[in-house]
């Protein structure tokens, strides 16, 4: 890979960097702010995806190590819609790659992380045939609100190990019907403080692994335009699911002035420390490994 190559924009990346985006699977990463973006980024390359960019304002500073295995994209983060635009920007170029899209002080996790990488969960989930692979996005916070006043804190973090649910989701093309295989999931902050968060961002089912086609499009609600990709398991059999462990719902509770100085703690009953570890993940049902043993 090019040390120290920075594209000036999306289509600049598109046109220079097309063997590293051929040699997928592809981690995007949208960079909103300078929290934990170096330990987002190496967490995604040591899970094994073979490109990880960096989508991040140009004002930004990246580690050498990273400015060396990090394609970088100068990208204006806070437009409304930026990451639905970056993911639709990139699917047409890479026709049958997978890709993965997430923020910064977001971690990915999946079923036996620790022995078998992102490739090896990849080629079993085509085996399934299945094109999209649904994630849970799991609500990190710290504890102490005083020595981490944006509430992100790696060494202290912890999550909900209950008070998550799932609702039909309806069709308004089939007169309000349960779509088939597809449910809307809630839990976490975004339920526990529900009156700081819009109804159209409460959800916490997002299907951020899924294989690139002609036509595809991500949508703002974080479902696609094909309602196969949005379905949490084939009709044979449950499939694999995957849990996005994310500090941002945290951070913007904590930052905007609507819910800053209302609240003093996230602890509850039901908060326990997070583990690092996809054995926590399955054993509380918040990921499921399908036929994947």
């Amino acid at each position: 890979m090019r040390g120290h190559m920075r594209y000036r924009d999306l289509d600049h990346l598109i046109k220079e960097a097309g063997a590293e985006l051929l040699a997928g699977p592809i981690a995007m990463v949208l960079v909103e702010d300078d929290v934990e973006v170096d330990t987002t980024l190496r967490h995604h390359q040591q899970a094994g995806f073979k490109s990880v960019l960096a989508l991040m304002p140009p004002s930004f500073d990246l580690p050498r190590d990273l400015q060396e295995t990090v394609l970088r994209v100068d990208y204006n983060t806070s437009d409304e819609g930026a990451l639905t635009r970056a993911v639709n920007r990139l699917i047409p170029a890479v026709p049958g790659q997978w890709i993965y899209y997430c923020y910064n002080a977001e971690y990915l996790f999946h079923p036996f992380c620790e022995t078998r990488n992102i490739v090896e969960l990849l080629a079993f989930h085509a085996e399934e045939r299945r094109d999209a692979l649904l994630a849970y996005v799991i609500d990190l916070y710290a504890l102490d609100l005083q020595a981490n006043p944006h509430a992100v804190s790696l060494d202290e973090a912890h999550l909900d190990r209950s008070g998550y649910y799932a609702l039909a989701r309806s069709d308004p093309a089939n007169n309000g019907h349960p779509k088939e295989r597809q449910l809307d999931f809630f839990g976490g902050l975004r339920w526990r403080f529900e009156e700081h968060v819009p109804p159209e961002s409460r959800k916490i089912d997002r299907i951020p692994l899924f294989k690139a086609k002609p036509g595809l499009e991500l949508r703002p609600d974080h479902t696609f335009n094909d309602e196969e990709y949005n379905t949490y398991a084939c009709k044979w059999h449950h499939n694999i699911t995957t849990a996005v462990c994310s500090f941002r719902t945290a951070k913007a509770l904590k930052s905007n002035p609507g819910s800053r100085y209302d609240i003093s703690s996230f602890k509850w009953h039901n908060s326990e420390p997070f583990e690092w570890h996809s054995r926590q993940l399955l054993d509380l049902g918040l990921m499921e490994p399908g036929q994947w043993f």
